[in-house]
Protein backbone atom coordinates (compact mmCIF):
# COMPACT_ATOMS: atom_id res chain seq x y z
CA UNK A 1 0.00 0.00 0.00
CA UNK A 2 1.37 3.69 -1.05
CA UNK A 3 1.12 6.25 1.77
CA UNK A 4 0.23 9.81 0.81
CA UNK A 5 1.58 12.50 1.95
CA UNK A 6 -0.53 15.84 1.46
CA UNK A 7 2.30 18.41 0.64
CA UNK A 8 5.71 17.61 -0.47
CA UNK A 9 8.49 19.08 2.20
CA UNK A 10 11.35 17.82 4.94
CA UNK A 11 8.23 17.60 7.64
CA UNK A 12 7.54 14.09 5.45
CA UNK A 13 11.37 12.54 6.65
CA UNK A 14 10.30 10.79 9.46
CA UNK A 15 7.38 9.06 8.18
CA UNK A 16 9.04 8.60 5.01
CA UNK A 17 12.22 6.77 6.50
CA UNK A 18 9.75 4.87 8.78
CA UNK A 19 7.93 3.75 5.77
CA UNK A 20 10.89 2.55 3.90
CA UNK A 21 12.29 0.59 6.70
CA UNK A 22 8.87 -1.48 7.20
CA UNK A 23 9.06 -1.90 3.88
CA UNK A 24 12.76 -3.11 3.82
CA UNK A 25 12.14 -5.63 6.91
CA UNK A 26 9.78 -7.25 4.01
CA UNK A 27 13.24 -8.70 2.36
CA UNK A 28 15.13 -5.52 0.87
CA UNK A 29 18.51 -5.62 1.88
CA UNK A 30 19.87 -2.16 0.20
CA UNK A 31 18.63 1.67 0.70
CA UNK A 32 20.03 3.94 -1.32
CA UNK A 33 19.06 8.09 0.20
CA UNK A 34 19.65 10.88 -1.48
CA UNK A 35 21.23 13.33 1.63
CA UNK A 36 22.96 16.33 0.42
CA UNK A 37 24.14 17.86 3.64
CA UNK A 38 23.98 14.48 5.65
CA UNK A 39 20.97 14.75 8.03
CA UNK A 40 18.39 12.76 6.54
CA UNK A 41 20.99 9.80 6.44
CA UNK A 42 21.98 10.02 9.86
CA UNK A 43 18.10 9.86 10.78
CA UNK A 44 17.71 6.84 8.62
CA UNK A 45 21.09 5.33 10.24
CA UNK A 46 19.22 6.08 14.14
CA UNK A 47 16.21 4.28 13.03
CA UNK A 48 17.83 1.84 11.29
CA UNK A 49 19.66 1.01 14.80
CA UNK A 50 16.87 1.61 16.60
CA UNK A 51 14.84 -1.66 14.59
CA UNK A 52 18.36 -3.42 15.02
CA UNK A 53 17.99 -3.74 11.11
CA UNK A 54 20.93 -4.48 9.18
CA UNK A 55 21.19 -3.12 5.67
CA UNK A 56 23.41 -1.86 2.80
CA UNK A 57 22.90 1.73 3.12
CA UNK A 58 24.15 4.19 0.21
CA UNK A 59 24.51 7.84 0.71
CA UNK A 60 24.56 9.94 -2.32
CA UNK A 61 25.07 13.53 -1.91
CA UNK A 62 25.90 16.22 -4.47
CA UNK A 63 28.93 16.63 -6.15
CA UNK A 64 31.41 18.92 -5.60
CA UNK A 65 30.86 22.32 -7.71
CA UNK A 66 27.38 21.55 -7.72
CA UNK A 67 26.32 24.49 -5.09
CA UNK A 68 29.16 26.72 -6.43
CA UNK A 69 33.01 26.26 -7.80
CA UNK A 70 35.19 24.01 -5.22
CA UNK A 71 31.97 23.79 -2.55
CA UNK A 72 31.33 20.42 -0.86
CA UNK A 73 27.91 20.06 0.41
CA UNK A 74 28.35 17.80 3.11
CA UNK A 75 31.22 18.19 5.60
CA UNK A 76 33.86 15.25 6.13
CA UNK A 77 32.94 15.39 9.44
CA UNK A 78 29.83 14.43 8.72
CA UNK A 79 30.74 11.71 5.81
CA UNK A 80 33.23 10.46 8.02
CA UNK A 81 30.66 9.85 11.26
CA UNK A 82 28.09 8.01 8.16
CA UNK A 83 30.99 5.77 7.30
CA UNK A 84 31.74 5.51 10.69
CA UNK A 85 28.42 3.96 11.27
CA UNK A 86 28.19 1.73 8.39
CA UNK A 87 27.29 3.63 5.85
CA UNK A 88 28.99 4.25 2.23
CA UNK A 89 28.74 7.58 0.88
CA UNK A 90 28.94 8.20 -3.09
CA UNK A 91 29.27 12.34 -4.16
CA UNK A 92 28.88 12.35 -7.66
CA UNK A 93 27.70 13.84 -11.06
CA UNK A 94 23.94 14.14 -11.11
CA UNK A 95 22.47 11.10 -13.23
CA UNK A 96 20.32 13.36 -14.59
CA UNK A 97 21.64 16.67 -15.57
CA UNK A 98 25.57 16.21 -15.79
CA UNK A 99 27.25 18.06 -18.73
CA UNK A 100 24.02 18.37 -20.36
CA UNK A 101 22.60 21.25 -17.58
CA UNK A 102 26.15 23.28 -18.06
CA UNK A 103 25.14 23.23 -22.15
CA UNK A 104 22.14 24.39 -21.84
CA UNK A 105 22.89 26.52 -18.97
CA UNK A 106 25.50 28.11 -21.60
CA UNK A 107 23.70 27.81 -24.74
CA UNK A 108 19.88 27.80 -23.89
CA UNK A 109 17.05 24.81 -24.98
CA UNK A 110 17.55 21.47 -23.34
CA UNK A 111 18.21 17.90 -24.14
CA UNK A 112 17.09 14.30 -24.04
CA UNK A 113 17.91 13.68 -20.08
CA UNK A 114 16.67 17.09 -19.17
CA UNK A 115 13.37 16.17 -20.73
CA UNK A 116 13.30 12.75 -18.68
CA UNK A 117 14.21 14.49 -15.51
CA UNK A 118 11.29 16.64 -16.23
CA UNK A 119 8.91 14.38 -17.17
CA UNK A 120 9.92 11.96 -13.71
CA UNK A 121 9.42 15.25 -12.05
CA UNK A 122 5.68 14.97 -13.14
CA UNK A 123 5.69 12.27 -10.84
CA UNK A 124 7.23 14.80 -7.58
CA UNK A 125 10.77 16.32 -7.50
CA UNK A 126 11.18 12.87 -4.47
CA UNK A 127 11.03 10.24 -7.20
CA UNK A 128 12.55 11.58 -9.63
CA UNK A 129 15.26 11.83 -7.30
CA UNK A 130 15.61 8.51 -6.14
CA UNK A 131 15.38 7.03 -9.90
CA UNK A 132 18.48 9.62 -10.27
CA UNK A 133 20.24 7.99 -6.98
CA UNK A 134 19.45 4.72 -7.79
CA UNK A 135 21.30 4.58 -11.10
CA UNK A 136 24.31 6.87 -9.26
CA UNK A 137 24.95 4.20 -6.52
CA UNK A 138 24.72 1.43 -9.13
CA UNK A 139 26.75 3.13 -11.70
CA UNK A 140 29.09 3.26 -8.98
CA UNK A 141 29.32 -0.63 -8.02
CA UNK A 142 27.62 0.06 -4.59
CA UNK A 143 24.03 -1.60 -5.48
CA UNK A 144 23.47 -4.64 -7.83
CA UNK A 145 21.49 -4.10 -10.68
CA UNK A 146 20.03 -7.95 -10.48
CA UNK A 147 17.64 -6.95 -7.54
CA UNK A 148 15.07 -4.46 -5.98
CA UNK A 149 16.59 -2.27 -3.91
CA UNK A 150 14.49 1.19 -1.73
CA UNK A 151 15.56 4.49 -3.09
CA UNK A 152 14.71 7.88 -0.91
CA UNK A 153 14.58 11.12 -2.40
CA UNK A 154 13.45 14.67 -1.68
CA UNK A 155 11.99 17.79 -3.02
CA UNK A 156 14.46 20.12 -1.05
CA UNK A 157 15.50 19.28 2.45
CA UNK A 158 14.72 15.97 3.87
CA UNK A 159 12.84 13.22 2.38
CA UNK A 160 9.44 12.92 0.93
CA UNK A 161 9.04 10.24 -1.39
CA UNK A 162 10.36 6.22 -1.00
CA UNK A 163 10.11 3.64 -3.86
CA UNK A 164 11.09 -0.16 -4.42
CA UNK A 165 13.51 0.13 -7.66
CA UNK A 166 15.31 -2.88 -9.72
CA UNK A 167 18.21 -0.56 -10.46
CA UNK A 168 19.63 0.06 -13.97
CA UNK A 169 23.05 1.79 -15.25
CA UNK A 170 23.37 5.13 -16.89
CA UNK A 171 24.16 3.11 -20.43
CA UNK A 172 20.73 0.75 -19.70
CA UNK A 173 18.43 3.38 -18.40
CA UNK A 174 15.22 2.59 -20.08
CA UNK A 175 16.02 -1.26 -18.06
CA UNK A 176 15.01 0.91 -14.54
CA UNK A 177 12.44 -0.74 -13.00
CA UNK A 178 9.87 1.20 -10.55
CA UNK A 179 8.24 -1.93 -8.65
CA UNK A 180 6.59 -0.09 -5.71
CA UNK A 181 5.41 3.13 -4.93
CA UNK A 182 6.15 3.01 -0.78
CA UNK A 183 5.20 7.08 -0.39
CA UNK A 184 5.32 10.54 -2.01
CA UNK A 185 3.28 13.47 -1.62
CA UNK A 186 0.11 14.11 -3.51
CA UNK A 187 0.63 17.93 -4.12
CA UNK A 188 4.51 19.92 -4.74
CA UNK A 189 3.42 22.54 -2.63
CA UNK A 190 0.49 24.40 -0.58
CA UNK A 191 -1.72 26.38 -3.15
CA UNK A 192 -2.81 29.97 -1.72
Amino acid sequence: MTEYFEYAGVENTENTLKYAIERAKLGISDIVIASSYGETAKMLLDMLEKENLNVNVVVVTYHQGFSGPDVVAMPENVKKDLEKRGATVFSGTHALSGVERGISKRFGGYGPVEVIAQTLKTLGQGVKVCYEVTVMAADAGLVSTKKEIIAIGGSSRGADSAVVIRPSNMNTFFDIELRELICMPKNKKKHE
